[in-house]
């Protein structure tokens, strides 16, 4: 069981480490969504440093015990991104690694969007975007009502953002006090059909989120030094819930994926896999196994 709360201070030679299984993280991700052949790896590479700092920092866990009580809950209210989620778990010892190369495949546990039914540490299904915070509301409400110790983390999309029943969640959050909530915002700027801004704008982000009684930080969304520092500030907070807005870029870690609309939903080639490996210095190609 891990997981880790309160203020604390951590070396260099951690933070390191915790960058290593992000780049792990990306290695799967590119892995097994070319074996897919399907998939939306650029929504998923942005947030490889909030899923390592979370389920290997931050949050109480048992992958040995996945259905503990007191674990803390993680809502992927961004389901298509699946891959980053499926990547952590496989890492963190929730199944084994060799199970992500079935990615998307017929009867695989590991289907295009979460299943709480089929794979082992998600705790809800999510897919149909805008549903996911309303979801960690009720687990967060939930633990109120049982005096429980345990938070709620949920990961919400930019586009996502503008779907109305974001809204009223953040609404219903801030009525009922949930302090033991945190959202992170994977705020890359890009959705489907391209620009955030030029589709729906959703700024001012830190404004809009404070008016309906948050608090609001912002990060940069790739350093593990502050999101880490951000998450255990946010655990501090009382009365009201927690958003940290997380900077980042869609596509993170591949040259040619980087902040490009146009890898929101689309599985990388042999060819364009190997050229990514080796960007992420992990130059074999062998599916969804161990680089």
């Amino acid at each position: 069981m891990t997981g880790n709360h309160g203020p604390a201070v951590l070396g260099e030679r951690r933070i390191a480490e915790i960058a290593e299984i992000a780049r792990q993280i990306r290695i799967e991700i590119l892995k097994m969504t070319a074996a897919a052949g399907s998939g939306h790896p650029g929504g998923s590479l942005s947030a490889a440093e909030i899923l390592a700092c979370l389920y290997f920092e931050i949050m109480g866990l048992d992958p040995a015990n996945p259905a503990w009580p007191d674990r803390d809950r993680f809502v992927l209210s961004k389901g298509h991104a699946a891959p980053v989620l499926y990547a952590a778990l496989a890492l963190r010892g929730y199944f084994p690694r060799e199970w992500l190369a079935t990615l998307r495949q017929l009867g695989s546990p590991l289907q295009g969007h979460p299943h709480m039914r089929s794979t082992p540490g998600v705790e809800v299904s999510t897919g149909s975007l805008g549903q996911g915070l309303s979801m960690a509301c009720g687990l967060a409400l939930a633990a109120k009502l049982d005096k429980a110790r345990w938070r709620t983390y949920c990961l919400l999309g930019d586009g996502e953002s503008q779907e109305g029943q974001v809204w009223e969640a953040a609404a219903a959050a801030a009525h009922f006090g949930l302090d033991n909530l945190t959202a992170l915002l994977d705020y890359n700027g890009l959705q489907i059909d391209g620009s955030c801004a030029d589709v729906m704008g959703i700024e001012p982000v830190q404004e809009r989120w404070s008016a309906f009684g948050w608090q609001v930080c912002e990060v940069d969304g790739h350093s593990v030094s502050e999101l880490l520092t951000a998450l255990r500030a946010a655990s501090l907070v009382r009365g009201r819930p927690a958003l940290i807005v997380c900077r980042t870029i869609k596509g993170k870690g591949v040259s040619f994926m980087e902040d490009q609309a146009g890898w929101h939903g689309k599985a990388p080639s042999a060819a364009e896999l190997a050229r990514a490996l080796v960007e992420l210095d992990a130059p074999e190609v062998s599916g969804g196994g161990a680089a």
